[in-house]
């Protein structure tokens, strides 16, 4: 597992709705999975999120959080996750959030 600062970019819609966009953006590589991007809390829209009770544990990052998406009449179940306190090689993703969802595009620019 691998934890790096980039300075592409990256921005997550659900339609038109801007949820977070950010400049600092953390990449987190794991074997065997595709990277992701994590973004500090403070770049996304929270005032669009909803906690959930979902909660899962990885052996390698620790326990991860979960939110719903809600925009509009929209609802996207359990589409961001962080890790409050992650673990080991991936303590740097403490707090930053992340997002997957069918519904959801994720733009990533070019380093600045």
């Amino acid at each position: 597992m691998d934890v790096r600062r980039s300075s592409r970019p990256v921005r997550v819609l659900l339609g038109e709705d801007v949820l977070a966009e950010t400049s600092r953006p953390l990449l987190l590589s794991e074997t065997g999975l595709p990277n992701r991007f994590y973004i500090p809390a403070r770049d996304v829209r929270q005032d669009l999120l909803e906690p959930s009770d979902t909660h899962t544990v990885c052996p390698y990052k620790g326990t991860a959080s979960y939110w719903t998406v809600n925009a509009g009449d929209r609802k996207l179940a359990d589409a961001v996750w962080s890790y409050p306190q992650a673990e080991g090689d991936a303590a740097a993703v403490s707090g930053y959030q992340s997002f997957l969802h069918d519904e959801l595009t994720v733009e990533v620019g070019r380093a600045g």
